[in-house]
């Protein structure tokens, strides 16, 4: 470290002595426990859920002793996206989109907790007592283990508290984590090299108004008076970019200063825990004088005024008197950039209703202050009073989006920053009791990107065991199930299109494994149906009688003859065979007209206007097919070929739901 005068070492002026039992010590005998904060995603939090958390806190920081520091610390740093593009197997388009967005910058967010545990003295120290600038530092004695005993209790409490809030989780920092080990950087080097690579330590130039770290230049903005306060702070505020006047998107009072300052910064946020009762002692006797001093200065008057408002109201509504202060600490090693970096942290407080304050004199005093564990070196010149929830409000409520840990799900883009994230849509929220069920609605306006987020889903839902089934107008999915047929991938992708040239057409007969369940035969049993009574003719119980006889009839025949089942194949059976049999019982034709039956479908036998329908060489089973798409716009108004295709395709998924257990299907409209 460097000093404007004279060289001096890091060591002879670091305020800590050693990291104990997860918890630092400083060379004054402060006690500080670290925490990992994870905070709820952002946009993900309504109203209530801010409240709850603003409470959550609130609760858990009246269970800590007098003259404790809570230190809230928020890192924003940009970082690099890298892809993960060493899996095997990753398919061409999987590739592609990873490798796209390799080394695209975003901002990630980390969060820390820090408590501290001072003295009454310590907490009134000014700036003129930092550690950085006394001469000698002597450890005072060890203090007493009761008071210790007792935090350490308080701590606990605290950590049960917010974890139990159910949207904040403290996670307790190890030693190795703190401190650092051979392999990994800790925080505290993080903190002196502002940065979370593994870079070597830099040095620090701390002057009265110029800070460097290495080549970074800090730019610091505090909220350290009231006067720079809005008149009325929230626990969230209204996101205008997103909101509607019919619906509000909300993010906490703070988020303008935490993930919406896309600029690389730290945002502190201290709460100094003085003895409430002492605070308002002294402010009844600040009032007593101001009343006294009033004949001579009106302000005298007025500041009585206020006084007695924040008495009144700490002693109406019992509320606990504290200090606060709030800082953002941004930095560059561009000077150019350096200028933008301060315009825009102003900015950022001006959305927040504060008087953006660029703090000059203060900045060495406020970084060496903001160390993990040095909380009790904050010059107390630089806190204002006021009461712990309206100070609660400050706090940045929200992190980033964080990929799912679960193993199935699709790629999506943060809307923030445009970081692919890992995202199940389908299987945690089901787990979580979010939703009950996997259906999916995908709604907007015609050019929107339906059909392309549909086509990045479906693949990756196929390259996961998924059996597709789409159907759709506009040939949307045709160059994946081209992609899917590839040369690597073999005929798992079927595409059903109708052309004058190449009809679509069907096999409604056809099994690979020669298995007609009943599902297949109800579904046979529907078509024809559907091929000879109009929708407002229902049959008879005696025809559905006779066509099921029938079918049953022709697929016994299938079986027992190793014939090629189709549709002309049944027709002549019913011609032949089953008129015999139906003469032989002796049914009436008012009960089954057979001639009626064969008249009216004799367009889809060989010969017939629709002879192609259902009557395809194919040997293809869609029970194994994994991807299958029906693209119906030639025939979405087609009277007769349209029912068809809708009944072939309910077939086809109903088969696949029946049969193959424990595989995720999808079908898609």
């Amino acid at each position: 470290m460097r000093n404007i005068h004279k060289a001096t070492t890091l060591e002879s002026k670091f305020p800590l002595l050693a990291v104990e039992n997860n918890c630092i010590i400083s060379k004054d005998a402060d006690i500080t426990v670290c925490f990992k904060v994870h905070l709820p995603e952002l946009f993900t939090v309504a109203s209530a859920e801010y409240d709850a958390i603003h409470s959550a806190w609130h609760k858990g920081i009246k269970t800590l002793p007098d003259y404790t520091i809570v230190h809230k610390q928020d890192w924003f740093i940009k970082e690099n996206y890298t892809p993960d593009i060493s899996e095997d197997g990753l398919s061409f388009l999987a590739k592609s989109y990873q490798q796209h967005f390799n080394e695209r910058p975003f901002l990630n967010h980390y969060c820390y907790l820090f408590l501290t545990k001072t003295t009454k003295e310590r907490m009134r120290m000014q700036s003129n007592f930092s550690s950085l600038c006394k001469g000698v530092l002597i450890p005072k004695e060890i203090r007493d283990k009761e008071t210790i005993h007792r935090f350490m209790e308080a701590v606990a409490q605290f950590e049960r508290i917010l974890n139990d809030s159910g949207f904040i989780k403290l996670e307790r920092l190890t030693e190795d984590e703190i401190v650092g080990t051979e392999e990994k950087q800790g925080l505290l080097e993080q903190y002196f090299t502002l940065s979370r690579d593994d870079s070597t330590m830099q040095d620090m130039a701390l002057g009265t108004e110029d800070v460097r770290i290495g080549n970074k230049r800090l730019c610091l903005h505090t909220l350290s008076d009231t006067d720079d306060l809005p008149g009325t702070v929230s626990a969230n505020t209204r996101y205008e970019k997103l909101s509607t006047d019919r619906s509000d998107c909300l993010l906490s009072f703070a988020a303008p200063v935490g993930l919406l300052l896309s600029v690389n910064h730290i945002y502190n946020q201290y709460l100094f825990l003085d003895n409430s009762e002492d605070n308002l002692r002294k402010f009844e006797k600040s009032a007593r004088n101001m009343h006294s001093l009033a004949r001579y200065s009106r302000a005298n008057q007025i500041n009585k005024e206020w006084i007695e408002r924040y008495l009144n109201e700490a002693h109406s509504y019992g509320l606990s008197s504290i200090r606060a202060h709030f800082n953002i600490m941004a930095w560059s090693d561009d000077p150019a950039e350096l200028k933008q970096l301060k315009n825009d942290t102003g900015s950022a407080l001006a959305l927040m209703e504060c008087k953006p304050r660029h703090n000059t004199t203060d900045v060495a005093t406020l970084y060496w202050a903001g160390m993990p564990g040095n909380a009790g070196d904050f010059p107390s010149e630089e806190s204002f009073y006021t009461f712990i929830e309206p100070a609660l409000c400050f706090f940045t409520e929200e992190t980033n989006y964080q990929s799912s840990l679960s193993p199935f799900g699709i790629k999506m883009a943060d809307r923030l920053t445009g970081k692919p994230i890992h995202l199940d849509i389908s299987d945690l929220p089901m787990k979580r009791g979010i939703i009950t069920n996997r259906n999916k609605f995908i709604l907007g306006p015609s050019g929107s990107g339906k059909s392309f987020f549909t086509n990045h889903m479906v693949r990756q839902y196929y390259e996961q065991g998924a059996h597709v089934l789409l159907v759709d107008t506009g040939n949307s999915y045709q160059g994946l199930c081209e992609l899917i047929n590839g040369k690597t991938r073999g005929d798992d992708g079927v595409y059903f299109t109708y052309t004058e040239d190449n009809p679509i057409a069907f096999n409604p007969f056809y099994t690979d494994d020669g298995v007609f369940d009943i599902e297949k035969r109800e579904s046979i049993k529907t078509l024809i149906l559907t091929l000879w009574k109009r929708d407002d003719e229902s049959p008879k119980r005696s025809e559905e009688v006779a066509l099921s006889n029938a079918v049953s009839g022709y697929i016994d025949r299938i079986k027992q003859q190793d014939e090629f089942p189709s549709f002309n194949g049944f027709y002549e059976y019913v011609k032949s065979d089953y008129q015999k049999v139906l003469e032989a019982k002796h049914v009436r034709e008012k009960d089954f007209d057979i001639s009626n039956f064969l008249n009216v479908l004799e367009p889809y036998y060989k010969g017939g206007e629709y002879d192609y329908l259902l009557n395809s060489d194919k040997q293809l089973d869609l029970l194994s097919k994994r991807f299958i798409v029906f693209e119906i716009d030639a025939i979405k108004d087609h009277k007769i070929l349209f029912p068809i295709v809708t009944i072939i395709i309910m077939e086809v998924f109903i088969n696949k739901m029946r049969r193959l257990k424990g595989v995720r299907k999808l079908i898609l409209i």
